[in-house]
């Protein structure tokens, strides 16, 4: 096997990347505190296409040589929104009729491996409530997405873990989480 010169790869430009079918999912960050958790989620969101990344409260935004550093233009490529409060991103995504999960350990929650099936489910409502899109709520690296903001969410993703730890870094996890989209609602 030999590696691929990016080149060969095909790569979209910004332009392209503006103008092609998104997938339909916000990344909603609920005060992430590290600049580099931030530019990896602006990266993240250009591999995989996302619509937007959702910038909350504390959030740094772009530009900036630390988001950058990890973002490698993502962040240039991906659209981003600035809200003072994430309640307010919350309000938004349900007024353009997003159905909007808080990644975050609760009672309840629902596993990542069951997201295919409460997809399906609400994708195929036969009411109104049918969704636009979906939104993930990230929170921040030590306290996670805030109680209100989960009281907010229509449901809750937990990623089933079996170590020591108790959670991931928020930008793995972001990446994961984005991942399990994709396979369920773009290819």
């Amino acid at each position: 096997m030999r590696k691929l010169k990016a080149i060969e790869m095909h790569r979209m430009s910004i332009e392209q990347f503006k103008e092609a079918e998104k997938l339909p999912l916000i990344v909603v960050l609920d005060d992430v505190r590290s600049l580099y958790n931030v530019g990896s989620v602006f990266r993240c969101g250009d591999a995989f296409r996302v619509e937007a990344v959702y910038l909350c409260g504390i959030t740094a935004c772009p530009p900036h040589a630390e988001i950058h550093k990890t973002a490698l233009g993502g962040e240039d490529s991906v659209d981003w929104k600035y809200f003072e409060r994430t309640e307010d991103a919350v309000e938004e995504l349900h007024r353009k009729g997003y159905y909007v999960y808080s990644i975050e350990q609760v009672e309840g929650s629902t596993k990542l491996q069951d997201l295919g099936s409460d997809l399906r489910r609400l994708i195929s409502a036969e009411t109104s409530e049918k969704p636009q899109g979906f939104a993930m709520i990230m929170g921040n690296e030590v306290k996670g997405v805030k109680q209100n903001v989960v009281d907010m969410s229509d449901n809750c993703l937990e990623i089933p873990q079996f170590g020591t730890k108790h959670s991931l870094n928020v930008s793995t996890t972001t990446g994961i989480v984005i991942w399990e989209f994709v396979k369920h609602l773009f290819i």
